[in-house]
């Protein structure tokens, strides 16, 4: 459990900048700020579940003022909780992700996570974390379905680095 960190102008696009509260406070109406969070946080819910991802008593919710996404519930293994971190902080407009969750199975070695940058491929991140650009594959299981195919990463996304087997 902690703070995880994020690029919030990468990720999948759930909704827009101007209808999250910290830019519709600027706004001449004001908003109903709790309303824009809840639909904020219920899109993030909707996209984790899409994904094929799910916990008991999955709860998410967005903090539009501090750009933060917070999620608990209980996974049935660290894998997948990884998976539903990486989803709900892979979103635009999300800066940082409250891990709230625990996990059913007992913890396996410590997971590591990393923000791509510019010129980064699966092989180059397998190198860095395994010795091998060869168990490239093992990385991009564990960002599925996240990743639809090795070859689609992007500056700023973060991706679960699985310890080895």
């Amino acid at each position: 459990m902690g703070i995880l960190s994020f690029i919030k102008e990468a990720g999948e696009k759930l909704f827009s900048a101007a209808s999250t509260p910290a830019n519709a406070e600027a706004a001449p109406a004001a908003p109903d700020l709790a309303a824009l969070n809840k639909t904020a946080g219920d899109a993030i819910a909707t996209y984790i579940r899409s994904q094929g991802l799910e916990a008991t008593n999955l709860q998410v919710s967005y903090d539009g003022a501090s750009h933060t996404v917070t999620v608990s519930g209980e996974a049935a293994d660290q894998p997948t909780k990884d998976r539903i971190l990486v989803a709900a902080g892979n979103v635009q407009n999300v800066d940082k992700v409250d891990d709230q969750l625990s996990v059913t199975a007992p913890a396996a070695a410590p997971t590591q996570f990393h923000t791509v940058v510019a010129g980064d491929n699966l092989w180059k991140i397998a190198e860095k974390y395994y010795g091998s650009g060869a168990k490239n594959g093992v990385i991009f299981e564990a960002n599925t379905p996240m990743l639809k195919s090795p070859d689609k990463i992007y500056p700023g996304q973060v991706l679960v680095i699985p310890p080895v087997q």
